[in-house]
């Protein structure tokens, strides 16, 4: 009895300095990966609706770009192929009906939104996934079709399924056909990665049947179940799609985001604590076997679930995924679009999605995330939004480093200089030797630090720029007058290596004259 009131009379004392105290949150890792969807089928977020003029389009983009680096984002994942259609020029299927309101139909000469995109998210540090349906080719059954539509040549390759055209991937034509899409971009386009989401064989609808056993009796490849063999259809295309990427850009990544569940544990001993509809049974996507060999840079699986979800708890499924990584990278899907919904009452709580960021950080194998979607984090979830810039992002991160991919770093920028103009600190450089492997710089850190402040470039507080591009200066224009400052510049190659530091150079910007 006396040991519970002495209990309580401490509890007295010492919770209210907690409160007030408010520790803040650890400081941020320096690499981690911060994603966000912009989603294009049907006009989810960009752009905001068809047949917008180039001008138009091309600020919605900007705004979307300036919005989430704000929110500290490092990487973007542009929906460009939603079903069987582009948003890029150098294609071999039709305009998206998203991009100007009818399939087919181009937008203005000389423009081609995926270039535009890449440009500007690497001016402002942030990475261009390019992301695609493999195997959508309409979303409804009401579509219309361009003449250059892949279905109006190749009606054989397809089956319907919930009012949907699918390819039928058990063609070998088809798995080719996708291959050489995809390849199209990574030839043509200056992309970080190729992304694939959920979407493989269908989600099943009451009712509906995959009519695909003609494909099955024709195309066997000695498999007698047909269910195995629909999952190997999806394997060879994965196979297939990293083998041809990192052949002809060994640093464009390769990653896929799965629905959240592989297997749960009363189908298979090894699958995860949980009960919910799993990728392996349903959507015929083995997706733990695709990282386990390798043919995926990172797998970023949709865990749209709270901590509460009974049948799918999301500490249950982001630990199984830290387990069975096999080296390669795992960024864990955050259902942004679900905050405040009546999905689940836990929706309701405001630090739901922060306190999952907080979980995973706390897992050294988790590497970062990726929001569904953008607009989410302006509208039902822009508290999200505001706590990643205020406090979880609140200072930059680069992508985490992929060694199996390239572990060369670059050598430092060479003649560093510092000049306090009246609109700033000029900062200028020029382009690193080439290292080892050929590579000089894609890519630059500035780092800055006040009087008497330690010169380090592990703390990601003292970053004030980082661009994906091999610009040569800078201006510093956030300075005070009579401070002194001391700037270091690291060089980064295409996969975000970082090399050693030139400087550090110091300045004093004078004092403003009244």
């Amino acid at each position: 009895m006396l040991k519970n009131f002495l209990y309580a009379l401490l509890s007295l004392t010492i919770v209210p300095y907690i409160l007030n105290a408010q520790p803040l949150s650890k400081i941020a890792p320096k690499r981690e990966f911060r994603g966000v969807w912009v989603a294009t089928v049907t006009n989810i977020d960009w752009p905001s609706k068809p047949g917008l003029s180039i001008d138009q389009q091309k600020q919605e983009l900007i705004g979307i770009l300036e919005r989430h680096k704000s929110q500290g984002m490092n990487a973007i994942i542009l929906q460009v192929r939603p079903a069987a259609d582009a948003f890029y020029a150098k294609s071999r299927e039709p305009w998206s009906q998203w991009l100007m309101g009818k399939q087919g139909l181009a937008p203005a000469p000389g423009y081609d939104p995926l270039a535009f995109a890449i440009k500007e998210a690497h001016f402002r540090g942030m990475e261009l996934h390019a992301w695609f349906n493999p195997y959508r080719a309409s979303m409804s059954s009401s579509a219309v079709l361009s003449e250059d539509h892949a279905y109006r040549k190749h009606p054989d390759w397809f089956f319907t399924y919930g009012g949907k055209k699918q390819f039928d991937p058990g063609i070998p034509e088809v798995r080719e056909y996708i291959v050489q899409v995809i390849l199209d971009v990574v030839k043509g386009y200056d992309v970080d990665g190729i992304h694939f989401d959920d979407y493989f064989y269908p989600y099943k609808v009451e009712g509906q049947t995959i009519n695909d056993g003609n494909t099955f009796y024709k195309y066997p490849n000695n498999f007698s179940d047909i269910k195995d063999w629909r999952r190997n259809n999806v394997d060879l295309l994965i196979k297939e799609l990293d083998d041809s990427i990192h052949h002809y850009k060994k640093w464009v990544k390769f990653g896929i985001s799965p629905f959240g569940i592989w297997k749960n544990k009363y189908e298979d001993p090894e699958g995860s604590a949980t009960s919910g509809l799993s990728n392996y049974a349903e959507l015929f996507a083995d997706s733990r076997k695709w990282v386990r060999e390798g043919w995926v840079d990172y797998i970023n699986p949709q865990i749209y679930f709270t901590f509460t979800r009974r049948v799918a708890p999301y500490g249950v499924l982001v630990d199984w995924w830290s387990n069975n990584t096999y080296g390669r990278h795992v960024y864990i899907g955050q259902g942004a679009y679900l905050v405040n919904s009546r999905a689940e009452a836990a929706w309701k709580n405001l630090s739901e999605i922060p306190n999952q960021i907080r979980y995973l950080r706390d897992n050294n194998r988790i590497q970062g995330s990726v929001f569904f979607s953008s607009k989410s984090l302006s509208t039902v979830a822009k508290a999200v939004g505001d706590s990643l810039k205020n406090d979880l992002y609140k200072y930059p991160a680069l992508p985490p480093q992929m060694p199996w991919l390239d572990e060369v770093p670059p050598n430092e920028p060479q003649a560093l200089t510092a000049d306090a103009l009246k609109d700033g600190v000029h900062l200028k450089w020029q382009l690193p030797l080439k290292a080892k492997d050929g590579e000089t710089a894609s890519g630059f850190v500035i780092y800055r630090f006040s009087e008497g402040e330690k010169i380090s470039v592990l703390d990601p507080k003292n970053i004030i720029k980082i661009s994906f591009e091999d610009y040569l200066s800078f201006i510093d224009t956030n300075v005070e007058s009579g401070k002194r400052y001391s700037y270091l510049v690291t060089a980064l190659d295409r996969l975000k290596n970082e090399g050693e530091p030139s400087g550090p150079v110091g300045v004093e910007v004078p004092l403003a004259k009244e």
